[in-house]
């Protein structure tokens, strides 16, 4: 227990255990430590304990202090400081000193201070996401242990049904047989009045001798607390000892009211916790039933090429993706190779529009040593780099006509011949290709080659651009949220409601690429938890505006009207009829138009 120690000048050493949440130390005689000098102001200085620290500060006066030998106006105080207030000097200790007579209300402060102590080391656990139930059950033997009880019952509230949570001894057991013995008198009191109830001699008393608890664990003493948070009963602690010697007294029923109070808190924090990381948990299952490997959606377009893809991984057909850029058509590749019978082989990236012309063929087959100015080694090519794997032609619309006769060649009879080599290579590869383009408008339009389409088109996968994947964009926003602000340490949670109607009205026309980009900006640019349409540069004027009910109603029933008249021809009194309106009505949405 911690203390203060000095010794008066020509007296004996004075120690003072440091058990309140403040302590004061001064010359006046209202001090919790009075110490009578003429350089102490009337209250010099004071302790401050917050549950976890020891704090020296500064009283009402201007009386100096110095901590080890330091001048400080305030200061964390560790075991065996030196604490100086003007010619006195005190040793800060955490541990026990002797103490010789130790009064009542020392004994008292002792305990209260050491059941601030296992509050704090509570809530130290429950900050590092110890397991709930562990952390119940030592919470019940810290209550067990402060109080003297034989043993404890922690109860919970269900819904409106009292639920044995944790029921443990003094020896720090479960007590599994006694968890169905408790529902009685003692208990509905307690629920009832929202009071701490306490029975010393229970054996004895008129109202609670026959309670069921009293009988079934044959106890002589009982405390039952409420446990509140904010005037909601979360549940109660139930305590009882079976042994005549160990009856509970008023005085232990005050500390456990003020326990209870204080655990309330934890409790509450402790519940939330560990609902947060069933939630959690359950969050990561259900992203990860909406998972097709790398590949986020749950949406029908992308249930469907995610379908395609199963049925097509396990072939050896050619597979050619469209899609818009950035929705994602090298996952896809990467799905299929990942889920075919090549998985083993390896997987090769070429992008079309990203080598020069005058390197593609070369880049593509090969060359041997010599075959051109500068070719210095032989190159395998990147052909030959997938042999009895996949190679993943993206952007096969940029290629060129010239290579695109040799790219079909390779295809028909799978083998490559080097820039510079005679000598064909035969190859076992799979070929997927994407685009971005439409392929058959640039046949029409003399820049692919037919047969080459026809070619790669064996399998056709089409990726739904993002503005058409619906909740898929608020998965992948929360998906690459949690992945962002790991990565950066940032603080953001989630996004503002404004922000998400936002993302599903925006056009994304970089598509899943587009939304990594702005969420990783947001989440750099975020001063705050929530991340908002400024964050995301998305703007509040893209937001739809808000209608009353009838606004909305009228302006769906005249937009209704209108369509079935344009369907008319323009023929108003059919409108009037297959509305089973008055014609009346027809002529007055018109005017509104």
């Amino acid at each position: 227990m911690p203390t203060l120690s000095w010794k008066p000048k020509g007296g004996d050493r004075m120690v003072y255990s440091v058990t309140k949440s403040i302590t004061t130390i001064g010359s006046h005689r209202s001090n919790d430590v009075v110490i009578a000098k003429m350089e102490l102001e009337p209250y010099h200085a004071r302790i401050v304990f917050d549950s976890r620290d020891f704090n020296l500060t500064e009283g009402e006066g201007s009386g100096q202090i110095l901590v080890n030998g330091k001048k400080r106006r305030k200061i964390k105080i560790n075991h065996e400081d030196r604490i100086t207030l003007g010619n006195v000097q005190l040793n800060f200790s955490m541990l026990d000193l002797p103490l010789g007579n130790v009064s009542e209300d020392d004994r008292s402060g002792r305990v209260q201070l050491e059941a601030l102590r296992r509050l704090q080391q509570f809530s130290s656990k429950l900050m590092n996401s110890e397991s709930l139930p562990l952390l119940l059950d030592e919470l019940m033997d810290s209550v067990v242990e402060i109080t003297g009880a034989a043993k404890g019952f922690l109860v919970l509230f269900e819904g409106d049904k009292p639920v044995i949570k944790v029921a443990r001894n003094m020896n720090r057991e479960k007590m599994v047989e006694s968890v169905a013995e408790l529902s009685d008198s003692i208990v509905a009191r307690v629920v009832e009045t929202r009071k701490p109830l306490i029975v010393s001699d229970a054996q004895s008393d008129d109202k609670f001798s026959c309670a069921e608890s009293v009988i079934n664990l044959r106890l002589s003493s009982v405390m039952c607390v409420p446990l509140l948070e904010r005037g909601r009963l979360l549940g109660l602690v139930y305590l009882g000892n079976d042994s005549v010697a160990g009856l509970f007294e008023a005085s232990t029923m005050d500390l456990l009211t003020v326990f209870a109070s204080q655990a309330s808190l934890l409790l509450q924090n402790a519940l939330l916790m560990d609902d947060l990381k069933l939630k959690a948990l359950s969050l990561r299952n259900e992203l990860k039933d909406q998972r097709f490997g790398e590949i986020i959606g749950s949406s029908p377009s992308m249930v469907e090429v995610f379908n395609r893809v199963e049925k097509v991984a396990n072939t050896e057909v050619s597979v050619l993706i469209s899609g818009e850029t950035g929705t994602g058509k090298e996952l896809i590749a990467r799905e299929i190779h990942r889920r075919s019978r090549r998985v083993k082989g390896p997987f090769v990236t070429v992008n079309c529009g990203a080598i020069p012309e005058s390197l593609m063929e070369s880049e593509f087959f090969g060359h041997v040593r010599g075959a051109f100015t500068g070719a210095v080694a032989t190159n395998e090519g990147k052909f030959k780099a997938a042999d009895s794997g996949t190679i993943f032609l993206d952007e096969i619309g940029e290629m060129p006509l010239s290579l695109q006769v040799k790219m079909l060649r390779v295809l028909q009879e799978r083998q490559v011949v080097k820039v510079g080599a005679a000598k064909p290579e035969t190859l076992d590869i799979r070929v997927i290709a994407a685009s971005n383009r439409d392929l058959e408008q640039e046949i029409q339009n003399g820049r692919f080659r037919e047969d080459l389409f026809y070619r790669l088109n064996v399998f056709h996968v089409n990726l739904p651009p993002l503005r058409e994947r619906g909740d898929d964009i608020i998965l992948l926003a929360r998906y690459l949220l949690g992945k962002f602000v790991k990565e950066f340490e940032a603080k953001a949670k989630g996004f503002t409601p404004n922000a998400v109607i936002a993302m599903k009205k925006h056009a994304w026309p970089g598509n899943v690429r587009e939304l990594e980009n702005k969420i990783k900006k947001a989440v750099i640019l975020c001063d705050g938890n929530m991340i908002g349409t400024g964050d995301m540069d998305l703007g509040d004027e893209i937001l739809p505006q808000t209608l009353s009910l009838a606004e909305a109603r009228d302006n769906f029933q005249r937009n209704y009207v209108l369509d079935v008249l344009g369907r008319n021809n323009g023929n108003r009194t059919k409108t009037a009829r297959d509305l089973d309106v008055d014609p009346r009505t027809i002529y007055r949405y018109l005017e509104k138009a």
